[in-house]
């Protein structure tokens, strides 16, 4: 089963969870969708109208939470600590991973240093050690360790949930996108209708070369090998008019 059928399988079970609960059996709910080893997306959930109607109430604090894994990092986290639960080892280890996922939507290669310190991580072999075995086995990142440069390269990572506002963002950049395709396959279409152009120009001026070249040949050859007529001596000639005689 792929990370995508898995994603949608702990949803649906939370969304039901979450649709059953109400106040602060709400929280139970939170605490564990945001433990839970395979579970990476929460907007679902989040949308659920149980959930929606936390806010302002004095269980909102794990609406909080919930948007904390939505769209946060362990920096949001420890930036508005105060405010919020304690969080699990478990919920720790997630929040780091998504971290990780956040990082990798900006840039392809995370150099150490910088993973250090948004995880909260003393050294390399650490670091390394979570990237392979919390991150790369979890199947959320794909990517090479690269020990001389000190830099993680990414080659795939799963996408979060689109942060509020960030929909508009993500349909502009495609539509810049697609307006440049567009412009680079006319640029390609046009390069195309030249190349064939200059094809037949090609073939036409080989044809006119090799049909001189054909004629500078025969020209030659006329030259070096002429026609040759008989000569007529005098008794020819003296035959050849008795015969019209007789």
């Amino acid at each position: 089963m792929d990370i995508e059928q898995k994603q949608a399988d702990f949803i649906d079970h939370f969304v039901k969870q979450g649709s059953a609960s109400k106040g602060l059996a709400l929280s139970t709910v939170v605490v564990e969708a945001t433990s839970h080893p395979s579970l990476f997306a929460f907007s679902e959930i989040l949308a659920v109208p149980n959930v929606v109607e936390l806010e302002g109430t004095e269980h909102s604090v794990y609406l909080d939470v919930l948007r904390l894994f939505a769209y946060g990092t362990w920096s949001d986290y420890k930036s508005n600590a105060g405010r919020l639960p304690q969080l699990t080892p478990d919920q720790i280890l997630k929040l780091k991973q998504l971290t990780v996922l956040t990082l990798a939507e900006t840039n392809k290669v995370l150099p150490y240093d910088q993973l250090m310190h948004e995880l909260d991580v003393t050294n390399v072999r650490e670091l390394e050690d979570f990237l392979i075995n919390e991150c790369m086995y979890a199947g959320i990142v794909r990517g090479k360790l690269d020990q001389l440069r000190r830099c993680f390269e990414v080659q795939f990572a799963a996408g979060r949930d689109l942060r509020p506002g960030q929909l508009g963002n993500m349909i502009q950049t495609l539509s810049n996108w697609l307006s440049t395709s567009d412009n680079m396959l006319s640029s390609i279409q046009e390069k195309i209708k030249w190349a064939d152009t200059m094809s037949e120009s090609d073939k036409k001026h080989k044809k006119d070369v090799e049909e001189k070249a054909e004629e500078v040949k025969k020209f030659i050859f006329k030259k070096l090998h002429p026609v040759s007529r008989p000569t007529l001596t005098f008794e020819g000639m003296k035959r050849s008019t008795l015969n019209l005689v007789e």
